[in-house]
Protein backbone atom coordinates (compact mmCIF):
# COMPACT_ATOMS: atom_id res chain seq x y z
CA UNK A 1 0.00 0.00 0.00
CA UNK A 2 1.23 3.62 -0.87
CA UNK A 3 0.76 6.64 1.31
CA UNK A 4 0.00 9.53 -0.44
CA UNK A 5 2.05 12.96 0.05
CA UNK A 6 -1.24 14.32 1.99
CA UNK A 7 -0.84 11.82 4.45
CA UNK A 8 2.89 11.76 5.20
CA UNK A 9 2.38 16.10 5.37
CA UNK A 10 -0.57 15.45 8.33
CA UNK A 11 1.63 12.88 10.09
CA UNK A 12 4.87 14.98 10.17
CA UNK A 13 2.36 18.20 11.17
CA UNK A 14 1.13 16.49 14.13
CA UNK A 15 4.41 15.19 15.64
CA UNK A 16 5.91 19.12 15.00
CA UNK A 17 2.73 19.98 16.94
CA UNK A 18 3.01 16.90 19.23
CA UNK A 19 6.58 18.22 20.04
CA UNK A 20 5.93 21.92 21.17
CA UNK A 21 2.89 21.24 23.43
CA UNK A 22 3.62 24.33 24.89
CA UNK A 23 3.01 27.26 22.56
CA UNK A 24 1.49 27.50 18.96
CA UNK A 25 3.68 26.54 16.51
CA UNK A 26 3.55 28.15 12.52
CA UNK A 27 3.28 26.88 9.19
CA UNK A 28 6.39 28.19 8.17
CA UNK A 29 8.80 26.75 10.85
CA UNK A 30 7.30 23.16 10.39
CA UNK A 31 7.65 23.94 6.29
CA UNK A 32 11.14 24.53 7.12
CA UNK A 33 11.90 22.12 9.90
CA UNK A 34 9.80 19.12 8.18
CA UNK A 35 10.98 19.78 4.36
CA UNK A 36 7.23 20.66 3.37
CA UNK A 37 5.86 22.89 0.52
CA UNK A 38 3.84 25.53 2.35
CA UNK A 39 1.68 25.42 0.01
CA UNK A 40 0.86 21.75 0.55
CA UNK A 41 0.85 22.29 4.05
CA UNK A 42 -1.62 25.18 4.02
CA UNK A 43 -3.89 22.19 2.26
CA UNK A 44 -3.29 19.85 5.14
CA UNK A 45 -3.71 22.20 7.59
CA UNK A 46 -6.90 23.36 6.19
CA UNK A 47 -8.09 19.48 6.19
CA UNK A 48 -7.10 18.86 9.55
CA UNK A 49 -8.62 22.22 11.25
CA UNK A 50 -11.98 20.65 9.87
CA UNK A 51 -11.78 18.26 11.79
CA UNK A 52 -11.01 19.83 15.10
CA UNK A 53 -7.55 17.37 14.98
CA UNK A 54 -5.98 21.26 14.88
CA UNK A 55 -6.75 24.28 16.13
CA UNK A 56 -6.02 26.86 14.60
CA UNK A 57 -5.73 31.03 15.03
CA UNK A 58 -5.22 33.24 12.25
CA UNK A 59 -3.29 36.60 12.77
CA UNK A 60 0.41 38.05 13.73
CA UNK A 61 0.16 35.83 16.81
CA UNK A 62 -1.54 32.88 14.94
CA UNK A 63 -0.23 29.17 14.57
CA UNK A 64 -1.79 26.16 15.60
CA UNK A 65 -1.59 23.30 17.98
CA UNK A 66 -3.09 20.31 18.55
CA UNK A 67 -6.88 20.46 18.93
CA UNK A 68 -6.99 16.96 20.37
CA UNK A 69 -4.58 15.91 23.11
CA UNK A 70 -1.62 13.30 21.61
CA UNK A 71 -2.83 10.37 23.39
CA UNK A 72 -6.26 10.52 22.06
CA UNK A 73 -4.66 10.60 18.53
CA UNK A 74 -4.87 7.48 16.84
CA UNK A 75 -2.61 7.54 13.64
CA UNK A 76 -5.07 4.66 12.01
CA UNK A 77 -8.16 7.18 12.57
CA UNK A 78 -5.56 10.09 10.73
CA UNK A 79 -4.62 8.02 7.90
CA UNK A 80 -8.82 7.02 7.27
CA UNK A 81 -9.61 11.02 7.10
CA UNK A 82 -7.02 12.23 5.02
CA UNK A 83 -6.82 9.44 2.69
CA UNK A 84 -10.50 9.65 1.89
CA UNK A 85 -12.06 7.31 -0.23
CA UNK A 86 -8.89 6.37 -2.30
CA UNK A 87 -9.13 3.17 -3.67
CA UNK A 88 -6.13 1.04 -3.15
CA UNK A 89 -7.23 -0.70 -6.93
CA UNK A 90 -9.46 0.01 -9.75
CA UNK A 91 -11.75 -2.60 -8.89
CA UNK A 92 -12.32 -0.79 -5.81
CA UNK A 93 -13.46 2.97 -7.62
CA UNK A 94 -17.18 2.75 -8.77
CA UNK A 95 -16.50 5.44 -11.72
CA UNK A 96 -13.23 4.20 -13.48
CA UNK A 97 -13.63 0.52 -13.03
CA UNK A 98 -13.00 -1.07 -16.49
CA UNK A 99 -11.65 -4.52 -15.06
CA UNK A 100 -14.00 -7.30 -16.35
CA UNK A 101 -13.12 -9.53 -13.59
CA UNK A 102 -14.39 -7.46 -10.55
CA UNK A 103 -17.49 -9.85 -10.05
CA UNK A 104 -15.13 -12.78 -9.56
CA UNK A 105 -12.34 -11.95 -8.82
CA UNK A 106 -10.74 -13.66 -5.19
CA UNK A 107 -7.82 -10.94 -4.89
CA UNK A 108 -10.19 -8.07 -4.60
CA UNK A 109 -11.76 -9.63 -1.16
CA UNK A 110 -7.79 -10.19 0.22
CA UNK A 111 -7.09 -6.96 -0.92
CA UNK A 112 -9.93 -5.16 1.11
CA UNK A 113 -8.96 -7.58 4.08
CA UNK A 114 -5.71 -6.51 3.75
CA UNK A 115 -6.35 -3.11 3.85
CA UNK A 116 -8.62 -3.48 6.90
CA UNK A 117 -5.38 -4.91 8.55
CA UNK A 118 -3.16 -2.22 7.57
CA UNK A 119 -5.42 0.56 8.92
CA UNK A 120 -5.97 -1.80 12.20
CA UNK A 121 -2.62 -2.06 13.07
CA UNK A 122 -2.15 1.80 12.94
CA UNK A 123 -4.79 2.55 15.24
CA UNK A 124 -3.07 0.64 17.85
CA UNK A 125 -0.32 3.45 17.54
CA UNK A 126 -1.23 7.01 19.01
CA UNK A 127 0.86 10.12 18.52
CA UNK A 128 1.69 10.26 21.81
CA UNK A 129 3.44 7.00 21.43
CA UNK A 130 5.60 8.40 17.80
CA UNK A 131 6.96 11.33 20.33
CA UNK A 132 6.80 10.49 24.12
CA UNK A 133 10.76 10.04 24.93
CA UNK A 134 11.51 10.00 21.17
CA UNK A 135 15.00 11.79 21.73
CA UNK A 136 16.39 11.65 18.44
CA UNK A 137 12.78 12.53 16.93
CA UNK A 138 12.73 15.67 19.11
CA UNK A 139 16.39 16.77 17.62
CA UNK A 140 15.20 16.88 14.64
CA UNK A 141 12.24 18.59 15.56
CA UNK A 142 13.51 21.39 17.34
CA UNK A 143 12.70 24.70 15.39
CA UNK A 144 15.02 26.44 12.92
CA UNK A 145 16.87 29.27 14.28
CA UNK A 146 18.87 32.18 12.81
CA UNK A 147 22.59 33.07 13.46
CA UNK A 148 22.77 36.38 14.50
Amino acid sequence: MRITKRTNIAVRLLMYCAAHPDRLVTKAEIAEVCNISENHLAQVINQLGQLRILHTRRGRNGGMSLGVPADRIRIGEVFRHVEGGLPIAECFADADNTCPLTRACRLRVALQDAAEAFYSALDAITLESLVCDNVDLMKILRPVTCAR
